[in-house]
């Protein structure tokens, strides 16, 4: 039987039961079936909420923290290692409702990934997403890099 966390459906459905993701309101809406992207909401709510009453930052960065690593490693495949190796967070105005992000990692941007591993090298790419409001009020800008590697011969 196929592992259910290897299909886009069956990771969503697992992150959206993650505690950390279900305690804290974060929600994955969608997966592409090619694992091409990925869509994201935070609910604002009490066990979120800072001292101020907006999103808590960390919140804002877990919504986003694993996705780029997970839409790179299903679309490289098995041949590839692919670990997170740095984040940053840009806090631009107060989330004081539900926030959302969305992730599209392009061909393109693969194709450079492949191109830079050929030879056995690592890649340490990085990636943008934007957290914005129902309203697209821009709440934090988030990067991540990822480490590559295509897998040496056994």
């Amino acid at each position: 039987m196929a592992n259910p966390l290897r299909t886009p459906k069956g990771l969503s459905r697992a992150l959206n039961w993650y505690p950390p993701y279900l305690f804290a309101g974060i929600r994955v809406l969608e997966i592409a079936e090619d694992w091409s992207s990925a869509r994201v909401r935070l609910k604002l709510g009490r066990l979120n909420r800072n001292y101020f009453g907006t999103q808590f930052g960390g919140s804002l960065y877990s919504m986003s923290d694993p996705f780029w690593c997970l839409l790179a490693v299903n679309r490289l495949g098995r041949d590839y290692v692919v670990w997170d190796k740095a984040a940053d967070i840009e806090f631009v105005s107060p989330g004081r409702g539900d926030v959302y992000t969305e992730f599209t990692l392009a061909e393109d941007r693969l194709e450079e990934i492949r191109a830079a591993t050929a030879d056995g090298s690592k890649a340490l790419p990085w990636f943008e997403s934007t957290v914005t409001a129902a309203d697209g009020t821009v709440v934090a800008r988030v990067r991540k890099q990822l480490y590559v590697r295509r897998k040496r011969d056994r």
